[in-house]
């Protein structure tokens, strides 16, 4: 297995003419998208911070009512996805998570798709399709709902995590034991396991980790740095004071 730590900065990605460039990584990272004429973007409703003049933001629900619903319930996104379309002339636009963390690029090709979990993507190419499934029970009581979100197509998905992005490449057969709160997103070949954190549910209540999940590749999997979970769990006991 191979580990490693990721630092952004300069330009992140580029495909199709679309290029992303990402600034004030890891902590609070903003990603500039630059748009050719006529070009579009889908992003995450609220995610937009700028954009340049001649470019149009419209919100809809994506793929009707019902997929919208499935997306929105199950999948952790938001019910309306916004498109960003550039003019005659080009454009830009900036786009920011609700929380302090990094952004990535992942790029996407038919027969490589990506797994994210709850509230993971911003944003992605035109030619990019999400579709919530069903991640199994251990998703469920490992506090990502049970349903993953499927981004599959040709161009680029842009990722945020909470924190900073650690990336794991897990070969053939090799695990890993990582907390069900730190995953963000994964290739599709890998398999999921959910199991207690220690031997003993004594022990893992003890431990304050409840419940990990047990990756096996071959996949790459990026995990963040810091728990959307307890942040829910510390900001509304910050307001009460």
């Amino acid at each position: 297995m191979t580990h490693s730590a990721l630092f952004n900065g300069g330009v992140n990605g580029k495909n199709d003419g679309m290029q992303i460039t990402l600034r004030h990584s890891p902590a609070y990272a903003i990603a500039r998208v630059q748009l050719d004429p006529n070009e579009s973007i889908q992003l995450e409703s609220g995610a937009m911070v700028a954009k340049s003049a001649g470019t149009e933001l419209t919100a809809k629900m994506e793929g009707g009512l019902l997929k919208s619903l499935k997306r929105s319930v199950l999948g952790g996104e938001s019910f309306f996805v916004s498109t960003v379309t550039a003019g005659a002339s080009g454009g830009w636009v900036d786009l920011a998570p609700g929380l302090p963390g990094d952004i990535i690029t992942l790029p996407s090709a038919p027969g490589n798709e990506w797994i994210l979990t709850r509230g993971s993507w911003l944003a992605s190419s035109s030619g990019i399709t999400l579709d919530t499934k069903w991640g199994g029970m251990g998703n469920l009581f490992g506090g990502e709902g049970g349903f993953m979100v499927h981004a599959q197509g040709e161009g680029q998905i842009v990722v945020t995590c909470y924190g900073a992005l650690d990336i794991y490449d897990v070969a053939a057969g090799e695990s890993i034991t990582l907390d069900t709160g730190h995953l963000v997103a994964m290739s599709p070949g890998v398999n999921v396991q959910l199991r207690k954190a220690a031997g003993g549910w004594m022990n893992t209540i003890k431990s304050g980790e409840n419940l990990v999940f047990e990756i096996t590749g071959p996949g790459r999997i990026y995990a963040q740095s810091r728990n959307p979970g307890w942040f829910g769990q510390f900001a509304p006991a910050t307001h009460s004071h």
